[in-house]
């Protein structure tokens, strides 16, 4: 690492001109009061709504603040970037307004909706191109045709000026808040936003605590704060995709560190779980990413009390074919979702007797496959049951028990688990 690289943290300066740069084609999103939860809080919460960028992202901001910033003969070779989500859509919409030709990497996997969304903002100025099976494959090969046609890559946040695009939302919710904000609530993946807006509150808002919030399963920064170095973990959960990195950046990471009042991690399933109530209350589309920041008031409940809050809701880029797999996460954080091995006794109408005799009268079975193709009626099964109340669980396996049902608990055995959801 550079010693310039080491030392960076950008100026207001910068900043203040990124947002001259991009007022034309990033919107000043709204910071809007959430009545639901400041009751819930007692507290004044305040959402960033970054999800309603034309991008539906604030990734917008970076991308168009470093392509405008190239050479003459930058633009004239292109740009390149590697991504499969909110990035890519900005880089795409960034190349098609400045008229620069953009190649853009991603993975065999990407779904097609996503790859039609970033075909819509690129038009016949952007290139996709799908290689390998992961977002390393696409990196990589991204990397080669920079080096080979002297292209320049748009990184997703390791990069001065994407971080002084990001850092704009911290200017507008200073201007846009109309009492001191205590704390604010913030998404990290490879942390470009989290180091320019905290660059912003360092400087005009110093009280104000910025809380970094990362999904449990890739507490990339996290760690590296910890160990007080960057630090790539070997495995992550990928499932808040929008913000699950084996590594932060090196600039961002530094940024961060110094900024940064604390960092949180926050269970997948209650990511899930936000997504819902955000959907079925609010008539809000989130992303998993998108809903990190309001996930994580739960855990800062007693703090916050009678302060002044904001969360960035970083995007809404949320496909739809997900929403199963949301929703199991969400029932099985909320301790609603079980699965069991369970022994069907060998006796006519075991089957009948678990329904009818076992299960509560508001348990439902979700899930239901016999291990073997024979003996159906007197084999063992396993069974996915939804509860009403998490309490209903210990006393549904006394009964298994009771009568000689009950074979083994699977929702904490990962290895059997990960079979199901």
């Amino acid at each position: 690492m550079s010693q310039e690289k080491s030392t960076y943290f950008p100026s207001l300066k910068d900043i203040k001109v990124a947002a001259d740069t991009i007022k034309k084609v990033s919107a000043v999103t709204p910071l809007s009061p959430s009545i639901r939860y400041s009751n819930q809080f007692g507290a004044h919460i305040l959402l960033k709504r970054e999800d309603l960028q034309q991008v539906r992202s604030y990734k917008i901001r970076g991308a168009y603040n470093k392509i405008s910033s190239l050479t003459a003969e930058e633009s004239k070779n292109g740009v390149v970037c590697a991504s499969a989500g909110n990035h890519a859509q900005g880089v795409a919409l960034s190349c098609k307004l400045l008229k620069i030709k953009g190649t853009i990497y991603m993975p065999s996997p990407t779904p097609n909706q996503k790859i039609e969304q970033v075909k819509m903002f690129g038009e016949d100025f952007i290139e996709i191109k799908l290689v390998g099976d992961t977002y390393d494959d696409a990196y990589h090969a991204s990397m080669l045709e920079c080096e080979a046609f002297q292209k320049t890559f748009i990184h997703p946040f390791d990069d001065k000026k994407v971080i002084e695009g990001q850092a704009t939302i911290g200017l507008e919710i200073l201007q846009q808040a109309t009492e001191p904000v205590d704390y604010v609530f913030i998404a990290v993946g490879g942390g470009g936003l989290a180091a320019g807006l905290s660059t912003v509150f360092k400087e005009l808002s110093p009280n104000t605590k910025i809380i970094g919030v990362e999904p449990e399963g890739a507490p990339s920064m996290m760690v590296s704060i910890q160990n007080n170095k960057n630090t790539e973990l070997e495995h992550i959960e990928k499932f808040v995709d929008g913000a699950a990195v084996k590594r932060v950046g090196d600039l961002t990471f530094n940024i961060c560190k110094a900024n940064l009042h604390a960092m949180l991690t926050v269970p997948e399933g209650k990511v899930c779980e936000t997504i819902l109530e955000l959907y079925n209350k609010d008539a809000i589309v989130v992303e998993p990413a998108g809903a990190l920041s309001i996930s994580a008031l739960d855990f800062y409940a007693e703090e916050i009390k009678g302060k002044n809050v904001v969360c960035v809701v970083s995007g809404s880029n949320n496909d739809i074919t997900r929403t199963a797999e949301i929703k199991e996460r969400a029932l099985l954080y909320a301790n609603l979702k079980h699965y069991f091995i369970i022994l069907f006794p060998q006796r006519a109408g075991a089957l009948k007797e678990f329904v009818v005799d076992i299960l509560g009268p508001n348990d439902d079975i979700t899930h239901f496959q016999y291990t073997k193709k024979t003996n159906r009626e007197n084999g063992s099964a396993v069974v996915g049951i939804q509860l009403k109340s998490a309490t209903d669980l210990e006393p549904l396996i006394a009964k298994m028990k009771q009568r000689n049902f009950y074979g083994d608990y699977l929702n904490n055995k990962p290895d059997l688990f990960q079979f199901l959801v």
